[in-house]
């Protein structure tokens, strides 16, 4: 569909409210803004409610280097509504309620086309600040100045455009702060036990790390019938948390005392857990998640941003062993067909969101919710754009 009549705002510039960051690690500002309407194979979204991620505070700190661009506009786990549609545009109408993916699905490229792989041969994945087509912004403040995109959606906004390669339709059945949760973490956890590790019933699990992302690990594990799901954190509050999700066991490393955490992993399960998920982004844990896996068949999977650029080192004599390591964007989810699915699954309760929500904000408290995620209070904060 290539016109959007029923849209009375199509082809205009919008002026709406934006939580714009213009320094690194400094609050944001509620400011009025100017979203320009959207190009050919672009739609403009109208958000809902949005949420915090790990990654958005990664970013909003980073001083230096090719991707911290200011001032910006973060956000990239939210849902929305379609309120006007670019050229070109056929799989999106005015009204569908969609979910915006930093992730790239073209539907047309090789990867794109094949089980093995969720990345996008066609538009490479480098994280540019601005649109992924002509690398310009859609976002001006009221003086004119450009404001950047940030992993191409850009939700702590009323208003925000993205390209079609990176939204994706849902049904507007599932509630609009449950289907916010599926835009980054909780869909990586789970499609990291579902589609990577691809986790078996009665098999045994190691989690480091147990953030949201490692909670839908669990989560994707008890869906699977895992018969022991291990946890590894500094947090001991977590444990109580972590039992709604399925975990069985709780390890601190605090109180291992002179044994390592793959030492009482090995002995929690007979000898190494069948999978691994090292959810952190530290070198040193995705060696322990390694040696902590079974000899013969076990499966480290690494979902964390290694975040202080360090090498992983492990002995090449482990791999002949029968150990295996493999690390994973997204979960190997596929937004566009994965994401319908995983919406599916809760609607028909075989999937559990509700106990990812902490807490719920509006709009205008957004900066709270950086202030808690930074204290370890939450989860996942929903903002909502109309509270």
């Amino acid at each position: 569909m290539e016109s959007d009549s029923k849209s009375a705002t199509a082809g205009k510039v919008l002026r709406c409210k934006a939580a714009i960051c213009r320094n690194p690690g400094e609050p944001l500002v509620i400011e009025d803004i100017e979203v320009d309407p959207p190009k050919a194979w672009e739609i403009r979204i109208k958000i809902i409610c949005t949420t915090l991620c790990h990654t958005d505070i990664t970013y909003w700190k980073m001083k230096t280097g090719l991707v911290a661009a200011f001032p910006r506009i973060f956000g990239h786990e939210a849902v929305g509504v379609v309120e006007s549609v670019g050229e070109h545009v056929e799989e999106f109408i005015v009204g569908d309620t969609v979910l915006p993916v930093f992730l790239p699905n073209c539907n047309e490229c090789r990867d794109c086309k094949s089980q093995k792989s969720n990345l996008c041969t066609k538009f490479q994945n480098n994280y540019p600040p601005n649109m992924p087509r002509d690398g310009t912004s859609r976002f001006r403040d009221m003086n004119g100045e450009i404001l950047h995109h940030f992993l191409w959606v850009s939700s702590f906004t009323e208003y925000t455009v993205v390209d079609v390669t990176h939204a994706v339709k849902i049904t507007p059945e599932i509630p609009a702060d449950k289907a916010c949760l599926l835009g980054c973490g909780v869909s990586t956890g789970i499609g990291a036990a579902w589609k990577v590790a691809e986790v078996e019933e009665g098999s045994t699990v190691a989690i480091f790390g147990l953030g949201p992302v490692g909670l839908a690990v669990a989560e994707g594990a008890r869906q699977r019938g895992a018969l022991k799901i291990i946890a590894v954190d500094l947090n001991p509050e977590k444990f109580d948390i972590g039992k709604k999700f399925g975990v069985t066991d709780f390890i601190n490393p605090k109180t291992c005392g002179e044994k390592s955490v793959s030492e009482v992993i090995k002995e929690l399960t007979d000898g190494g857990a069948d999978y691994c998920f090292e959810c952190i982004g530290l070198a040193s844990l995705m060696q322990e998640a390694f040696l902590s896996s079974r000899k013969g068949w076990g499966k480290t999977v690494i979902l964390g941003v290694e975040m202080h650029g360090s090498q992983l080192s492990l002995n090449p004599y482990e791999f002949l062993r029968g150990r295996s390591v493999i690390g994973t964007l997204f979960g190997g989810i596929k937004p566009k067909s994965d994401i319908p699915l995983l919406a599916k699954k809760y609607l028909d309760n075989e999937l559990s969101l509700d106990e990812f929500i902490s807490h719920e904000l509006s709009f205008q408290e957004i900066n709270k919710a950086f202030e808690l995620h930074q204290e370890g209070k939450s989860l996942r904060c929903i903002i909502w754009m109309d509270r």
